[in-house]
């Protein structure tokens, strides 16, 4: 189900005047639910049961491409690729690189939390063991020399895999998944993801970024593509008990403050205060909704800042259309970078549901259209990259978004205490 170009541009016309009107609001009391209810889209709605289908048919995709070796991955697939080695699966070499561990981490868990998502899991034997598979994975991943977080810094996506893989396996625990036997590995692989994070923060600034310029010991730029869900990791690791480094989420939220300029635009990363035009929102959409979900999650911001990040996400998602399915990466005007597609869409679902309850009928409903649109109904999967490997992660992050709504009210479990450290304990076999 794919929207026209006259759909395109009617979003824009239709939602424009939204966009000005929250951000004039966006410093001032937080405006009624029915003064900000956004303009309608020229694109269908998806029935309950057509959206349910819809996630079906994605769980299906995700249990029929995990892969590697004994079937336990979905690897993340972009432009950025390592020297292969011996040990590597064959499947995932190209010549003489190969896809680097961070993004078979990350994309395994993002992939892992999806198949998750739908309910009736206790049930599904298949997803089960897919889960199963994937987690055993994870945990042996840290035994990977690519994922120490002893290294010379520079371009390097090994902490997009600690956060990514931290929450999964997080979520795994919580949900009372990990066998009695398994439980001293898996929380060791969990104390190890929190680790490298630690390892890994930018000093002076806080937070994450897969970009440095240079040696991890240097002061860097923070991003806001990785320190939210990294902070998001960190809250949950608290919450069951894992010990966390004294100040690192105060000092990863100090560091998204420095890309968040007044008007709510948020840089692609920033060291200092960002003094970027509020002309590069369309580049920053899904930014917004990330930083301003995370900051709404500790209590630092009001529900105008969401609804203004959401107005912004609906005015501009062409912009973000624009980059789906295209080669090369951050391309101007706005440098937004195909991944950032998914990406924006996971975000506006969790920033939805912090809004007050009764807004968050409308916002839901523009969202699932903006996403159907872009859904490929033949082969019933989503995908923001030219790589068909990367289907897993587009359908997955789709799979989370049309969930979120019912996870949002999911009552969390409370695990028992982590297990005691045992020394080389994370391997499973």
């Amino acid at each position: 189900m794919k929207t026209s170009p006259t759909v395109h541009l009617l979003l824009r016309v239709l939602t424009g005047s939204l966009l000005a009107a929250v951000t004039a609001a966006g410093a001032q009391d937080a405006p009624s639910a029915e003064s900000v209810v956004p303009n309608e889209i020229d694109a269908p709605a998806a029935t309950p049961a057509e959206i349910d289908a819809a996630i079906a048919a994605g769980v299906r995709h995700l249990l029929a491409r995990q892969e590697g070796d004994g079937r336990s991955e979905w690897p993340y697939q972009g432009v950025y690729r390592v020297p292969a080695e011996a040990d590597d699966p064959r499947s995932l070499v190209e010549g003489r690189t190969v896809i680097p561990i961070g993004y078979r981490v990350g994309g395994t868990s993002i992939a892992g939390a999806a198949v998750m998502r739908p309910a009736g899991l206790a049930e599904d034997a298949d997803r089960l063991a897919a889960i199963e598979r994937a987690r055993r994975f994870v945990v042996a991943s840290t035994a990977h020399p690519r994922m120490s977080p002893v290294y010379r810094g520079g371009y390097d996506v090994r902490g997009w895999g600690y956060i990514y893989g931290l929450r999964f396996l997080l979520e795994v625990r919580e949900r009372g998944l990990v066998a009695e036997e398994s439980a001293a590995a898996h929380d060791a692989a969990i104390r190890f993801y929190i680790d490298g994070l630690a390892r890994i923060e930018i000093p002076e600034v806080g937070g994450w970024n897969y970009a440095r310029r240079g040696p991890l010991d240097r002061p860097d730029a923070t991003s806001p593509f990785m320190t939210p869900p990294g902070v998001q990791a960190l809250v949950e690791a608290t919450r069951q008990g894992f010990e966390v480094p004294e100040g690192i989420v105060e000092r990863a939220m100090a560091g998204l403050d420095l890309t968040r300029g007044e008007d709510g635009h948020v840089a692609y990363s920033a060291r200092r205060k960002t003094a970027e035009p509020s002309s590069q929102i369309p580049g920053a959409i899904g930014r917004m909704v990330a930083v301003e979900t995370v900051r709404s999650e500790l209590g630092r911001n009001e529900a105008a800042d969401l609804r203004r990040a959401l107005a912004a996400f609906v005015e501009h998602w062409e912009e973000l259309l624009k980059r789906k399915e295209k080669t090369g990466t951050h391309q101007p005007p706005y440098g937004v970078a195909p991944y950032y597609f998914m990406f924006a869409h996971g975000y506006a679902a969790e920033a939805i549901e912090r809004l007050p309850e009764g807004e968050r009928a409308v916002w839901r409903d523009r969202l699932q259209r903006l996403l159907l649109s872009v859904r490929d109904d033949e082969a019933g999967i989503w995908n923001d990259r030219v790589f068909d490997r990367s289907s897993a992660y587009g359908t997955a992050v789709a799979i989370l978004t049309l969930t979120q709504a019912g996870d949002t009210l999911r009552e969390r479990g409370t695990p028992p205490s982590p297990t005691r450290p045992v020394p080389d304990s994370r391997s499973e076999g």
